[in-house]
């Protein structure tokens, strides 16, 4: 085996394993080096998304949200079921399962692309050289016209909360909890903390999110943040906003947790295991050789331009370990975009319309921006707003809580962005993304067919609501 390749991936993560499968669709030599082991010591792709993130936790939201309703939700139906129980550690024998499996895919994926699997380290040395040390400690030195570093984030680690891996615990660690905590304490009520909450929370844990910022959901448009948080509220999530947590102490199998609250007073709260659950940042130990030519940015990332390249040569980066969202897809779509510029073409990623979602229930997702934002730039705008109690199909299913938020340009009617808490609201906001990569209007949306009945009606209706047509609710006065 030749030790030369035309491209190089480290990590196999969403960015970097879709990397090197079109890289070897390209007609490219690829190699994908990835350091992840499982718990034999084996070598895994798939990197925090696969192992310990995205899929793993959307295993354990789907468990819990089937036992919730089992237990709560079937006798509407008329559905007896009597006592109903949660055998966590086969429901998490059941998450490991899809793991393994998912990760074994891409193995094959990888086999049927002739992309060169390594598990070891990967660092970047100066020339596009990259230094492997394998699993077994060899150390050997590959060549590559091109290398894509795509090493992934981690999560953040705080003094006042020093994660000890049984009470204090991070996400990774909240994936594999054997048992229903009593009383859980989270810090931070962002998309990974509100996630994580609710699968305990479903399974009868009394859930208290501490999130420092005085406003939930900061980031997200702030009608959809008001309703998430009555919605989840009266789940039993207790979200606190404007609580700085300042210290923790571990007293047997229990920990006592201080923090000023919103109107500045010191609190304590005892829980029987804690979560931190504070973000994530990009992961660059020992990847880069002091000579590689790649530099990072004042916040830690590897700083690359528009396509993702780096400063060195033939050097590029994708995924959590650049600039923008830590969201899988972008990093995918990064993949690609690398991939295909090394053998010649062109693509770019259109950064404006990536989709965000919290796989709560009822789901959070967003394209596009938010009304804050679109007041924040000066612009125009007409909104259209459409609730799923209005929806047949979501009352039949008993899915009514939520709605639909549509923004449009005043003047050009462009959609700006849309926004869903709700049902389905993933896969429902993907609509209006296909829609805004062609510049579509609110008006093409309201007079396109939508089938009937189904959730996807709220969008088409609050499309129609932008323009003031809503058929199956009451317009509101247009603003003069």
């Amino acid at each position: 085996m030749s030790d030369k390749y035309d491209v190089i991936v480290i990590g196999s993560g969403p960015a970097g394993y879709v990397a090197a499968i079109r890289a070897a669709q390209l007609g490219l030599k690829t190699a994908c080096i990835e350091k992840w082991k499982d718990k034999k010591g084996a070598g895994v792709n798939g990197g925090t998304c696969l192992n310990v993130g995205c899929i793993p936790s959307k295993a354990l939201l789907d468990s819990s949200h089937k036992y919730h309703a089992a237990k709560d939700d079937y006798q509407s139906h008329g559905i007896a079921t009597g006592e109903v129980t949660i055998d966590v550690p086969a429901m998490i024998a059941r998450k490991e399962k899809i793991v393994k499996q998912m990760s074994g895919g891409i193995a094959g994926l990888f086999k049927s692309n002739k992309v060169t699997s390594l598990y070891g380290s990967g660092k970047l040395l100066a020339g596009r050289q990259v230094e492997l040390t394998d699993n077994d400690g060899n150390v050997s030195i590959l060549d590559a016209e091109n290398v894509i570093l795509a090493s992934g984030s981690v999560p953040v680690d705080i003094p006042v909360a020093p994660v000890d891996g049984d009470v204090i615990i991070d996400s990774t660690g909240a994936l594999e909890l054997t048992e229903v905590p009593e009383r859980l304490g989270v810090i931070g009520a962002g998309v990974i903390g509100l996630e994580l909450g609710s699968v305990w929370g479903r399974l009868g844990s009394k859930v208290v999110c501490l999130e420092a910022l005085d406003s939930f959901l900061a980031n997200m448009d702030q009608q959809i943040a008001k309703e998430t948080r009555k919605i989840l509220t009266k789940q039993g999530l207790d979200i606190r906003t404007s609580c700085r947590v300042t210290g923790s102490e571990v007293k047997g199998k229990e920990v006592e947790v201080t923090f000023t609250d919103a109107d500045g007073n010191e609190q304590k709260e005892t829980f029987d295991k804690l979560i931190v659950c504070v973000g994530r940042r990009p992961y660059t130990e020992g990847l880069l050789a002091g000579d590689s030519g790649v530099n990072l940015d004042e916040r830690g990332f590897i700083y690359v331009n528009d396509l993702c390249s780096t400063s060195a040569p033939g050097v590029w980066a994708i995924g959590d370990v650049v600039r923008g969202p830590m969201l899988a897809h972008k990093g995918s779509e990064e993949g690609v975009m690398v991939a295909e510029r090394i053998a010649g073409q062109k693509p770019l990623v259109n950064y404006d319309i990536i989709p965000s979602v919290i796989y709560t229930h009822p789901e959070v997702a967003a394209v596009g921006r938010t009304e804050e934002q679109i007041k924040a730039d000066g612009e125009e705008y007409n909104v259209g707003v459409f609730p799923f109690v209005a929806i047949g199909r979501a009352v039949a299913a008993d899915e009514a809580e939520g709605m639909v938020k549509m923004i449009a340009d005043a003047k050009t009617d462009r959609v700006l962005g849309c926004h869903i808490v709700g049902p389905n609201a993933a896969d429902l906001v993907q609509q209006v993304a296909l829609a805004m990569e062609f510049g579509t209007t609110a008006e093409d949306i309201g007079m396109t067919v939508f089938g009937h009945p189904t959730f996807s009606e709220a969008v088409k209706e609050a499309a129609l609501a932008v323009n003031g047509h809503a058929i199956h609710m009451p317009n509101r006065k247009r603003r003069k």
